[in-house]
């Protein structure tokens, strides 16, 4: 599920449940607790909340240096990394808002427990076991989707879906012109891309790690050789590469095989080079 949907599913179970409970709570309440045992009960759930998000907050920190860690190793994984990670840091967002919103409406019991108004306090009490329960089965969803595996293929995938969506009536392209075409592109990327820098910086870089594609083409286009067209039309084409290269589904739509022939002879004309014929 995307982050909206889990969001929005998280939202309308708290509005239920706490309708729910909080009905039962007014009409025939399943527990009559006394004043020391809600003190109890909500500052410890305060406590356990704080301790469970403290946890995962620290797990999510390695994690995600993990995944740095893939992207730096290989820069193909780029998009699909940092799909994930976009998706993981609206999840933690929400789940930030609504522990803090959790924690405010324990504090807020605990504070409002020796009032007269036994009538605000039975709904607040049942508001704030249900943002609790809520709560916590928000942030077991994002662990199990944190530590879920083949989480590139499918992000790889949602990518593959957004620029190449292949229908089931749609002519399905060859795999391998594409990858052809893409690899002349790329080849054309390395070559004239590195020459570039040299020119600008003045000097030959002495790291030999290899430069991105995508970083490639920005510096042809900061040398004027490609236009911002032609630049978006590239790194359209290398996303929608890697995420078939990582993706579950090697397939790839007749019109992106097409588009990638044009982008092939687009760049090659900017440049001056020859390309051969398929």
């Amino acid at each position: 599920m995307s982050p909206s949907k889990v969001i929005t599913i998280s939202i309308l179970l708290f509005i239920l449940c706490s309708a729910i409970s909080g009905y039962i709570g007014y009409i025939n309440p399943i527990w009559i607790l006394n004043e020391n045992q809600i003190l109890y009960l909500f500052s410890t759930s305060a406590q356990v909340l704080a301790g469970v998000y403290g946890l995962t907050l620290t797990g999510f920190i390695f994690f995600r240096n993990e995944l740095s860690r893939e992207e730096f190793d290989d820069d193909s994984l780029t998009d699909a990394v940092e799909a994930l990670k976009e998706r993981y840091f609206k999840l933690l967002v929400f789940i930030t808002l609504f522990s803090v919103f959790t924690l405010l409406i324990s504090n807020f019991v605990i504070s409002i427990e020796s009032s007269k108004n036994s009538n605000m306090g039975t709904f607040f009490i049942n508001v704030g076991q249900a943002s609790f329960v809520i709560n916590l089965l928000v942030i077991t969803y994002f662990i199990f989707d944190v530590i879920a595996p083949k989480r590139i293929e499918r992000a790889s995938k949602n990518l593959q879906e957004t620029f190449d969506p292949v229908s089931s009536t749609e002519e399905k392209g060859s795999l391998e012109e594409f990858l052809t075409n893409f690899n002349q592109i790329e080849y054309i990327l390395q070559k004239y891309g590195q020459a570039f820098q040299s020119e600008m910086s003045g000097f030959q870089p002495k790291s030999r790690r290899r430069i991105s594609n995508v970083k490639l083409a920005q510096i042809i286009l900061q040398a004027e050789r490609i236009d911002n067209g032609l630049f978006d039309e590239i790194k359209r084409l290398i996303t929608l590469r890697n995420s078939i290269v990582h993706g579950e589904e090697p397939i790839v739509s007749l019109k992106m095989v097409t588009a990638s022939r044009s982008i092939l002879v687009g760049l090659s004309n900017a440049l001056g080079v020859h390309v051969p014929e398929n």
